[in-house]
């Protein structure tokens, strides 16, 4: 009776992680590139910080919904293991701590958003520094926040070819799916190895986003609608 009432069924968890999925889809997207990047003047700290102060409402919303997605990605490791743990338990746990290790890192980077935030708050102890000084300071942080969040992508890309590995060995899923997630992770892992590697990256920057974004777009977002929808029930092997 009691390992009844504590232990969730496949469907359940394949629910739960597919409706986490969306969720992250659609925060992620917004945290990301409408504020982050958007409010972002590469090189150019005096914009940046007057971008961030003008539009600071839009900014910490940004910073919630980073934390939003911290907190619901540990959730969907733990459902991803539990939708899959009978097609092999070990790996299926080894891409659950992949993907936890990745979403530790992602939440050490939204510190260095509480730091932008508290740089440019005009708080009395920052005299100290004149506003030139600040707005660098502020302008660093959100590349520490980048670089922290870069650094746990390799973790997240090890995580996907897991689970591409994970969905080619259940049977019960589309193949193809498999495949797509293995080449997402492996162009999340290229992508973070190549801003490390080369130092012209900047002229292939476009060209690595688009090889990271194709894969990854199309491959979660199959993926969370097909666990919102058939993950974690028992049917004939997929083609």
């Amino acid at each position: 009776m009691t390992s009844r009432l504590i232990e969730t069924s496949p469907r359940r968890a394949a629910q739960i992680a597919g409706i986490g999925y969306l969720v992250i889809f659609v925060l992620a997207i917004f945290a990301n590139f409408i504020v982050v990047t958007g409010l972002i003047e590469p090189g150019d700290a005096a914009a940046t910080a007057a971008n961030i102060t003008e539009s600071e409402g839009l900014f910490r919303l940004g910073v919630v919904a980073f934390t939003v997605v911290f907190a619901i990605d540990v959730v969907i490791a733990w459902a991803l293991y539990v939708v899959f743990r009978d097609s092999q338990r070990d790996l299926s746990l080894l891409a659950a701590w992949l993907r936890l290790t990745y979403t530790v890192l992602l939440g050490v980077a939204v510190v260095f958003l509480f730091v932008v935030l508290e740089l440019l708050s005009g708080a009395g102890y920052l005299a100290a520094f004149d506003s030139g000084q600040l707005d660098a300071q502020a302008l660093l942080a959100l590349e520490a926040f980048d670089y922290a969040w870069l650094v746990g992508l390799v973790c997240f890309g090890a995580h996907l070819i897991m689970l591409g590995y994970l969905v080619l060995r259940s049977g019960y899923v589309s193949r193809i799916l498999g495949y797509l997630l293995i080449v997402a992770g492996t162009a999340y892992a290229a992508d973070t190895f190549a801003r490390a590697v080369l130092s012209n990256y900047a002229d292939f920057e476009d060209v690595f986003v688009a090889v990271v974004a194709v894969p990854s777009v199309i491959g979660e977002l199959w993926l969370g609608l097909w666990l919102l929808f058939k993950g974690g029930k028992r049917a004939a092997p997929a083609a």
